[in-house]
């Protein structure tokens, strides 16, 4: 059997209740198509403590983040931060998921923009990278992380989906990479474009945001890790490159970023 080339999923909510019946096999098929770590972000306090417990359970194969989702901000955001602030343990190799989120509501505008900046704040003291969330928000997310550009270890610019323009504003950040997943796959993404004029490949990571987001031919199912295997083909053929070039090059990037061993 061809053996399957290597590659980490930065962004998994493996935690979520969509798993619950089968996370095992899920991890099982995620390590058969060459996944060889798995990344989870947490969006509050009780999913901080969900993904530590699953974490302590797989060693050296998933790894956790804690931190505040910008759509989980409400009015108890401080009470929520510093409980987990109360959390990080060596074992956490990121702070996430944070950002801002105004597609919806700007309802909470303010106490976002506060939690954010808040949790910027701890990636510096930290000295742990960023897993960033945003949407409909860059000009917002931008003007705060310039505040503190020279001092930020890096991250994530999660769930990239953006144009030439956008990449280029995110790419400025210098520590930084950009999350590219399932959309990158969708027959009216223009990613496929995007990425090789403007993206160097020292500045990706790959990821499902599983369980949402599925890449075509899965689109429509639940998510996973497995499945990064279709963004990773799919990106190769973009920038021209054969796939264990493009894993090699990718995993470069989450050892530099995230300072681990994979």
């Amino acid at each position: 059997m061809e053996k399957a080339v290597m590659y980490v999923d930065t962004h998994c909510h493996l935690d979520g209740e969509e798993f619950n019946a089968d996370r095992e096999e899920v991890m099982q098929r995620a390590r058969e198509a060459g996944c060889q770590a798995i990344f989870l972000p947490a969006i509050d306090m009780p999913s901080s403590q969900r993904i530590l417990h699953l974490c302590q359970q797989y060693p050296n194969y998933l790894y956790p983040m804690v931190g505040l989702h910008p759509e989980e901000v409400r009015g108890d955001w401080r009470e929520q931060l510093g409980a987990i602030k109360q959390l990080f343990t060596p074992q956490v190799i990121a702070i996430g998921e944070v950002g801002l989120d105004f597609y919806w509501s700007r309802e909470f505008e303010k106490e976002q923009l506060e939690a954010f900046e808040e949790q910027v704040r701890w990636s510096i003291d930290m000295q742990l990278p960023l897993m960033i969330h945003c949407r409909k928000a860059q000009n917002e997310m931008v003007s705060i992380l310039k505040k503190y550009a020279q001092d930020l270890p890096g991250g994530v610019f999660h769930c990239f989906t953006g144009n030439e323009k956008e990449a280029a504003e995110l790419l400025r950040f210098d520590r930084f990479v950009l999350g590219v997943g399932g959309v990158l796959t969708f027959k009216k993404s223009h990613l496929p474009d995007v990425l090789p004029q403007v993206v160097p490949l020292d500045r990706i990571v790959l990821e499902t945001d599983a369980p949402y987001m599925a890449p075509v031919p899965m689109r429509g199912q639940r998510n996973e890790p497995s499945y990064v295997q279709y963004v990773l083909q799919r990106m190769a053929e973009a920038y021209g490159i054969n796939e264990e070039e493009l894993a090699r090059k990718t995993n470069e990037n989450v050892v530099r970023v995230f300072d681990v061993k994979i």
